[in-house]
């Protein structure tokens, strides 16, 4: 197991004590409490969840639907759509972990419908997390990370949001390597991490790169784009590309395109072109 490195300025909680009859004081760090607290309907945010607690020796807790979302996708769709147009959340079983005696919470859920799964809805609604350090991790099909952190933020305005990790359900091989990477660069663990550069200035596809585009997208029904324009860099495994793209109108949807889109591709040495997350 990677050694903790929980005493980090980030996320470091200093105590100072001063003796009686003397001016000095002594400053020490306690290491932070640290929860791992999830929603989980197919086991993906689960596996997530369990990966960063093995890795930081965390607590753990799954947050329990009273109803829970048993059904298949479409069910579980219908359900969640059926809830939102009535405006009601669905009713959680108590926390057994007393959130008071954490400093950082990890929270973690799956992306329905552009944001975290009802469930956490009902639970941000319940519970103040204000002053306390929350690290964002989801699961989703295409995207929603960086929508769900903003609602998220203004459901908890007091709580100070740390940068956060998504995976797609397609790539969950990668999620080990990936997780135990993200908590590096955070400082949660120590280890060599390696900081991407950043993304040069974009400019048009070639029809090589939109090329690359099509083969990362193909075969996923939900999305359905044209790249228009793409900047790329040297990653420690190959190259990431990131695509502005037009969404296109589908058949099978009710929703209008999205406009412009953000879509990140991966191609790893010797791989084909994968694309890791959509930011609408």
């Amino acid at each position: 197991m990677k050694t903790t490195k929980l005493m980090l300025v980030l996320a470091t909680v200093t105590v100072t004590a001063v003796s009686c009859g003397s001016k000095k004081g002594t400053t020490e760090e306690k290491t932070p409490k640290v929860l791992v607290l999830y929603y989980s309907q197919t086991g993906n945010t689960k596996a997530v969840a369990g990966e960063i607690a093995r890795l930081l020796n965390a607590d753990m807790e799954e947050i329990v639907a009273v109803e829970p979302y048993d059904g298949d996708f479409q069910a579980t769709i219908g359900r969640c759509m059926k809830e939102r147009e009535q405006g009601v959340l669905p009713k959680i079983r108590p926390l057994k972990s007393d959130l008071s005696q954490y400093d950082i919470v990890f929270l973690g859920y799956p992306v329905w419908f552009g944001t975290y799964a009802p469930p956490v809805a009902t639970l941000l609604d319940s519970v103040d997390l204000g002053g306390k350090k929350v690290v964002p991790f989801c699961t989703f099909g295409s995207g929603g990370l960086e929508s769900s952190v903003k609602e998220l933020q203004a459901k908890q305005p007091e709580a100070e949001l740390l940068p956060g990790y998504g995976v797609r359900a397609a790539r969950m091989a990668a999620m080990p390597k990936e997780v135990e990477q993200f908590l590096m660069a955070g400082g949660f663990i120590e280890g060599e991490y390696v900081q991407p550069e950043a993304f040069p200035e974009q400019h048009l596809v070639s029809a090589e790169e939109s090329a690359v585009f099509d083969a990362a997208v193909d075969g996923y029904p939900m999305l359905h784009a044209k790249a228009i324009a793409v900047a790329s860099r040297s990653i420690p495994e190959g190259v990431e590309y990131l695509f502005t793209a037009v969404d296109l109108p589908r058949e099978d949807s009710k929703m209008p395109p999205a406009g412009e889109i953000q879509v990140y591709v991966t191609v790893a040495n010797g791989e084909p072109p994968v694309f890791t997350k959509v930011v609408r």
